[in-house]
């Protein structure tokens, strides 16, 4: 073998040798125990306290991604690489499925929601009368469209006969989240929010909107196909069905179970 030859091919084995070690450090990261969570808006503090429950029991890793049910939804539909989808209702994690984004069986209705007329005002809100009388000049409510406790607002209104005469003093949020800021800072003096946002707090007044005035707010979720072979997708949505998780998500107002 020459000497050119012999050069040759121990550059050879140092870039194979090199290129073997450069790839350690994205293969440790591909072996990563982690998985991503698009989260519904109103979900948002109880998924905090969830996540960290969850990573501090099995060690694995869980990014958590909030929004509107109908702005996930959308991301998903578009590739967002989401392995696990907590909805906001029943509706969307069903269409997932039939278009092929989720896994078919693997729905199931974590939470069902309740909504609360809230003002950060206390005393401001004392019943169904706070609507029938309209004395104020905003009433915040979710995109109806995008998010469900928007709808179920819509279906209240309706319900008491009162949405015609408090359509014009309607603002709406893009999200459960936005509708709380605008009541909590009064740039809406009223607003329809998620009984988890307002839940062991004083501050403000309340109406707890009785459940036979609109739709249950059943909350599913489901494994989405970018996390069908991620182990720590399976085993959040595992936890997410079990004791310590059910006991979480009603401390923050919400039911557990098919409503």
């Amino acid at each position: 073998m020459s000497v050119e030859s012999g050069r040759s091919a121990l550059r050879s084995v140092l870039l194979t040798v090199f290129g073997a070690l450069a790839l350690l450090p994205s293969a440790a990261a591909a072996n990563a125990q982690s998985a991503v969570v698009a989260v519904s808006a109103n979900f948002t503090d109880t998924a905090k306290e969830l996540w960290a429950l969850f990573e501090k029991e099995t060690g694995h890793r869980v990014v958590l991604s909030f929004g509107s049910t109908g702005q996930l939804y959308a991301q998903i539909s578009q590739g967002a690489p989401y392995d696990v989808f907590l909805a906001a209702d029943d509706e969307r994690t069903k269409t997932a499925i039939e278009a092929g984004f989720a896994v078919e069986g693997t729905e199931f209705t974590y939470a069902t929601g309740r909504l609360v007329l809230y003002s950060s005002d206390p005393g401001f809100v004392t019943g169904e009368d706070t609507l029938r009388k309209g004395e104020f000049q905003r009433l915040a409510i979710a995109n109806p469209t995008a998010a469900p406790y928007g709808a179920a607002a819509i279906e209240t209104l309706k319900a008491l006969g009162v949405y015609e005469a408090l359509a014009p003093k309607i603002v709406q949020g893009v999200s459960i989240t936005q509708v709380y800021q605008f009541v909590d800072t009064g740039n809406a003096e009223v607003g329809f929010v998620a009984l988890s946002q307002i839940n062991g707090r004083e501050k403000g007044s309340s109406w707890l909107v009785p459940q036979n005035l609109h739709a249950p707010i059943a909350q599913n979720a489901v494994l989405l196909k970018h996390g069908e072979k991620n182990p720590v997708a399976r085993e959040f949505l595992s936890f997410l069905r079990g004791e310590k998780a059910r006991a979480v998500i009603e401390k923050f107002g919400y039911a557990t179970g098919t409503p």
